[in-house]
Order: C-alpha cells, then sequence, then structure tokens
C-alpha cells in the first residue's frame, strides 16, 4: 500500500464534493436503475494506487494469471491520483469495476452508494483482522475487504541508542519510560523522538489513553473526554520539554527523513519507512518495537485499503472472483515478498513472521490498532483537528478537543 507522511486533503475534499453533489442531484452513475449483469466471459477494469513498479507489476502479474485461469480479461491500470479519477469515473457513469478504496475515504463512497457490499460472498471473511474489517463496515454492513495493511511501531537508531549508554533493557513500554528514556537522550545532546504532526502519527496516544475521536458504530463524536485530554496533554509536554519533536523543526519533510539522518533516536512510523531507509539512508541501523503503552494499554493505528467493487459494475460476480483470488493468503504473501505490505488475513501471520521477523511489532499490532475515523464527509474538519496538532506546543489541548467535538458532531448529526 501506499504510504504517504502528510496528507493533502484538499483534493479528496473536492472529489468527495462532485460525488455527493451527484449523488444529491441523481446525477450519473448513482442513479437507482441497476446496471444489467453479464454472463461469461468479463473485460474487469481495475484501478490501482501503486507505491511503484514493483507493486504495479506484482499486481499485473496476479490479475493476468487469474485472467487466464478463470477465461476474462483484467486491465491494471495505475492511477496517476485516485481520488481524482475515481470522483471523475463516477460522476461519468463509467466507473472501474474494481479499484483501491483508502479507508480514510471509504465512508464517502459508500455514502452515497458507489460501492457493492459483496464482502458476505469471500471465503472465510472473518479471518481478516477485527480492525481493518471494522474499517471498511458502514451501519453495520461489511462492504470491502481489506487487501493488505501497515501499523504504526517504534524505530530506534541503535548507534545514537548506545552513544546515551541505552541496552536494549531500556527500550519503553510504557509512556512513563518512554519519557525517562528520553530525558536520558536529551541529556546527552540528542533529540529524542521526532514525531509526524498530524493525526495520523498523534492519534497513537489517544487510542493508548483509550479515547478516540467517534464511536465505535460511527453515529457520535466522542473527541473532547478526559481519555483524549490525557494523551494531547502528554504529548504536549514532550514537546515542551523538547523531548520531541516535529520534522519541520528538524528541516524535514517527514519523520522518517530526520530519523534516516541521524537527527532523532526514536520515531514511530509505519513499516513502509523500511523501504525508505533502504532507499535513502541504507547505512542506518535500527530496531522496531512495539509503541509503549499508554494508561489503557497498547494502541496504535492502522492504515490499509480495501478491494472495492463499484455498484454500477456489470461484472459483479467476475470481480468478486477477481478479489476473493487477490486475497487469499497465498497471494497475499507473495504480495507481501513483492512490494512490503502485510496481509491482511489472520490464517498468514505466522508465514509472515517467519519470512520477516524483524516485522513482528507492525503485525502484532492489528490486535490493538485503531483505524482511520469512519465516516462521512469528514475530510475538513480531520485536518482542522491536524491545524490544531501542529500548534499543540503552545496551544490549549482542551480548545482543540472542544472544536474537534463541536465540528464532528455537526457532521455526524448532518
Amino acid at each position: 500500500m501506499v504510504a504517504v507522511p502528510l496528507r493533502d486533503t484538499t483534493l479528496a475534499v473536492l472529489t468527495a464534493a462532485v460525488l455527493l453533489a451527484n449523488a444529491a442531484c441523481g446525477g450519473s452513475g448513482f442513479d437507482s436503475t441497476p446496471p444489467a449483469q453479464r454472463s461469461g466471459p468479463a473485460s474487469l477494469q481495475i484501478l490501482i494506487a501503486s507505491s511503484g513498479e514493483a507493486e504495479t507489476t506484482a499486481v499485473t502479474g496476479a490479475a493476468t494469471a487469474w485472467a487466464a485461469f478463470s477465461g476474462n480479461t483484467a486491465t491494471v491500470i495505475p492511477a496517476q491520483d485516485l481520488a481524482q479519477q475515481l470522483g471523475q469515473a463516477f460522476a461519468g457513469g463509467i466507473p472501474p469495476d474494481v479499484f483501491y478504496v483508502e479507508a480514510a475515504r471509504f465512508a464517502d463512497y459508500v455514502s452515497v452508494g458507489a460501492l457493492e457490499p459483496y464482502a458476505d460472498k469471500i471465503t472465510d471473511v472473518d479471518d481478516f483482522y477485527p480492525a481493518l474489517r471494522q474499517s471498511f463496515t458502514y451501519h453495520g454492513t461489511l462492504y470491502c475487504v481489506p487487501k493488505d495493511f501497515s501499523t504504526l511501531a517504534m524505530e530506534i537508531n541503535t548507534a545514537l541508542w548506545a552513544s546515551a549508554g541505552l541496552s536494549p533493557t531500556d527500550v519503553p513500554t510504557t509512556w512513563e519510560q518512554l519519557t525517562t528514556t528520553a530525558q536520558r537522550l536529551k541529556a546527552k545532546g540528542i533529540t529524542p523522538i521526532v514525531l509526524g504532526n498530524s493525526r495520523d502519527r498523534i492519534g497513537a496516544f489517544l487510542v493508548q489513553a483509550g479515547g478516540w475521536i467517534i464511536s465505535d458504530d460511527g453515529t457520535r463524536a466522542t473527541a473532547d473526554t478526559p481519555e483524549n485530554l490525557q494523551a494531547l496533554r502528554y504529548v504536549q509536554a514532550l514537546l515542551r520539554e523538547d523531548l520531541l519533536k516535529y520534522p519541520k523543526q528538524l528541516d524535514a519533510g517527514w519523520a522518517g527523513e530526520a530519523f534516516g539522518r541521524g537527527e532523532a533516536a526514536i520515531t514511530f512510523e509505519g513499516n513502509w519507512i523500511e523501504g525508505a531507509l533502504r532507499a535513502d539512508y541504507p547505512a542506518v541501523r535500527y530496531t522496531i518495537n512495539p509503541l509503549p503503552a499508554g494508561p489503557k494499554g497498547r494502541g496504535t493505528l492502522a492504515f490499509t485499503k480495501c478491494w472495492g467493487i463499484a455498484a454500477r459494475s456489470r461484472y459483479k460476480q467476475q470481480a468478486i472472483e477477481f478479489v476473493e483470488a487477490m486475497t487469499t493468503g497465498r497471494q497475499q504473501l507473495r504480495f507481501a515478498e513483492a512490494f512490503g505490505v502485510m496481509p491482511s488475513r489472520q490464517s498468514a501471520k505466522d508465514q509472515y513472521i517467519a519470512r520477516f521477523p524483524a516485522d513482528r511489532p507492525f503485525i502484532d499490532g492489528a490486535a490493538y490498532a485503531r483505524g482511520p475515523v469512519n465516516a462521512p464527509k469528514m475530510d475538513s474538519v480531520l485536518s482542522d483537528f491536524d491545524t490544531g496538532l501542529q500548534q499543540l506546543a503552545t496551544a490549549d489541548p482542551e480548545t482543540i478537543l472542544a472544536r474537534l467535538q463541536k465540528y464532528t458532531q455537526a457532521v455526524l448529526s448532518g
């Protein structure tokens, strides 16, 4: 899956607006007339957001093999901009049959009837991790199945760690230990922690404190709570004591860059950091560890995409068969080998760990991970929350959360 350190929400908001406008006006692509289904050989169009040549090659190869076996044809199209191209395709009434759906965009598409709820037709659907299934569940219905996922873990620069007199037994497992260890690093003149300044990183602290932005059923705002306040105050304390810095404070575009340059000893990033460090900072040595537990235990964030099937596809049955083939444990392990994703089926976990033992903290995180906010029309609200988090060192956490509560509830009640 593609992992972008900083999300540009502007285009996504505009795309969602186009979809919603078309839906509200009965525009093409969302009328109530069901498309006539075609039997026999299908010609599937498959739109993906590729992380690079390796992913494009792997998905194209798997699609070609499926097509040859099934007697269908399957054309894989790497999107230049997935949100924009999907928005245009749905607005024009000619969506691809199968396409990647970002968990953060899922509710927007479902809310306007763009997605076919096919998941109950996939073999052993309960084998997919519960947190990932929740990411693609809307009003109690699981619509689509996750193709793979990533989680956040704690990366530690072993050279900086040793230079501060720290050993493997000093790896922090709680917030309290994280603070103590960070203070020891700072005393040695080392920037302790670099962390992305958005909900996609700081949100993990909310989960560890027992909080989150919306209720599990997606109907109520739960932002303005003591748990979330405790989390933001903890991060704020780290910022104010110079135990944690945002990437821009280190003249870096994202935390992985600062970590790779050796400008901080600790970062919290997903398994995409491994490829970035191999490519840009191959000399860096580091370990991967679980995130420290908070007051309510372990918590991390999950990032995932599902295989979406268009409600307007004329080849729904063939599309379901394609997704079935792409999400077997064996095929997901092949994708893991090819471009570094983690399989979304629990039954593939042991084989994955055997092949990638260092990645165990990432895949173990699925047991206590929280996916993105699962509600439509939340982009501008969450973007506003990110703006508040960027000013957390000097801002009032209570004000940030009260604002998030107000705007989230307004969207959910609208």
